[in-house]
């Protein structure tokens, strides 16, 4: 696929701060981390609205639904500098949550040809890792328990529908899942250290990534 001068401006600058992002991660600069963090989900939302689509049907409701997911992550970005202890996870677990929701609003029109209606012995892989991730959780989850299932399943279900777009949109689907597992094991199974968060962030980045420019692509090869 060609891309314009506006569309690879737009997606060299975010894949420059977000490797400026993880590199000062990795390098233990919290402040740079912080205000870059801040600013991934707006510069993703440049690459989406600078790609349109080349076609009769430009799918306005996907377009729609892409834009609140990505706005919605942004808020769960800021959520951990605006709040602190319980409150700053439930607020960042309850932004990504709805986030999620718009995915699969997003997705759902294409479930037919996802692994859920085509191939649905795939699902268990998906189905595994959720229930895997919440037995690892569980000991030490408390009361945050009931809101990590809800969003695990929101989660699950939106990596597995993502399968229906294309394979930028499944991969991306399932590196999410991958993120937000660390994350989790993170706040539930005392992982922690530089390492445990330049793979989040390097994860989370590259999968909103995928997924937005599945999307896109998906857009632009409707008849």
């Amino acid at each position: 696929m060609t891309r314009t001068p506006r569309e690879t401006a737009a997606l060299t600058a975010y894949l420059a701060l977000a490797l400026t992002n993880v590199g000062s991660l990795a390098l233990g600069l919290d402040t740079l981390a912080n205000v870059t963090q801040w600013f991934l989900m707006p510069l993703l939302l440049v690459v989406l609205l600078a790609t349109p689509p080349a076609t009769s049907r430009p799918l306005p409701r996907l377009r729609t639904l892409t834009i609140a997911a990505l706005g919605f992550s942004w808020l769960g970005d800021a959520a951990p500098d605006l709040t602190s202890g319980d409150a700053s996870f439930l607020a960042m677990v309850g932004a990504f949550f709805v986030a999620q929701l718009c995915y699969i609003a997003a997705f759902l029109p294409s479930w037919r040809q996802s692994i859920t209606a085509r191939s649905p012995a795939l699902v268990l892989p998906y189905a595994v890792a959720f229930v895997v991730l919440v037995l690892a959780c569980a000991p030490k989850a408390g009361p945050l328990l009931a809101p990590v299932i809800a969003y695990g399943l929101a989660l699950t279900a939106m990596a597995a529908l993502s399968t229906g777009l294309n394979r930028a949109t499944a991969l991306g689907g399932a590196i999410f899942m991958v993120s937000d597992s660390l994350i989790a094991l993170g706040a539930f199974r005392d992982w922690s250290g530089r390492s445990l968060s330049v793979a989040i962030m390097a994860t989370y980045a590259v999968a909103q990534l995928l997924l937005v420019l599945g999307i896109q692509g998906f857009r632009r090869r409707q008849p």
